[in-house]
């Protein structure tokens, strides 16, 4: 997370009366997608009304998820939901936040783990070192008969971008899962 934000680094957004959001680091005018662009690059941000100064950081993000939600990628099941509201009131109120955030912290916490171990039984899996071997392999090949092949082949591979090559490794975790589970449903 090269791009997260660190202790004091703040972006401050002041939240105009005409509801407009202005980004104080890049001196520009943004909307709710930029925010919640921020918001998965891991960039802290903080809004403030620009006439108060108050914090309006939980009514944007609030913001955030309903549009999120209203766009058709709904994560929030109703029944949450309900149990959501009804918790509003509750003695169990105070308790919840601190709840929800740990549960959270956890969830992604497996995340992390689970990718690990996916990528670990990846490059444990003696099929995935044959097809290394042999691309490597054909790599010789190809260069002994096609001079310079190689190279550009490097040179294009060299130019993709990181997210490229994120992209392409999760889709080839993908259909190794896809795999897996398609060995065990059979």
């Amino acid at each position: 997370m090269a791009n997260a934000a660190k202790d004091g680094d703040t972006v401050i957004i002041k939240k105009y009366a005409n509801r407009r959001l202005y980004n104080t680091r890049t001196s520009s005018y943004i909307t709710l997608d930029h925010l919640a662009q921020m918001v998965k690059e891991n960039i802290e941000f903080k809004v403030l009304d620009a006439k108060t100064g108050s914090d309006l950081t939980h009514t944007i993000l609030t913001q955030i998820i309903m549009e999120e939600e209203a766009s058709g990628e709904q994560m929030l099941p109703t029944s949450f939901l309900r149990q959501l509201i009804a918790m509003y009131g509750n003695s169990m109120q105070a308790l919840l936040p601190s709840y929800l955030e740990a549960s959270m912290e956890h969830f992604r916490e497996n995340q992390v783990k689970l990718r690990k171990a996916i990528e670990d039984s990846i490059g444990a899996n003696p099929l995935a070192q044959i097809a290394q071997r042999n691309m490597e392999l054909f790599k010789a090949a190809t260069a002994a008969f096609v001079p310079g092949a190689v190279q550009a082949a490097e040179a294009e591979k060299s130019a993709a971008t990181p997210a490229d090559d994120e992209l392409a490794a999760l889709r080839q975790q993908m259909a190794d899962m896809q795999k897996k589970l398609d060995q065990l449903a059979g």
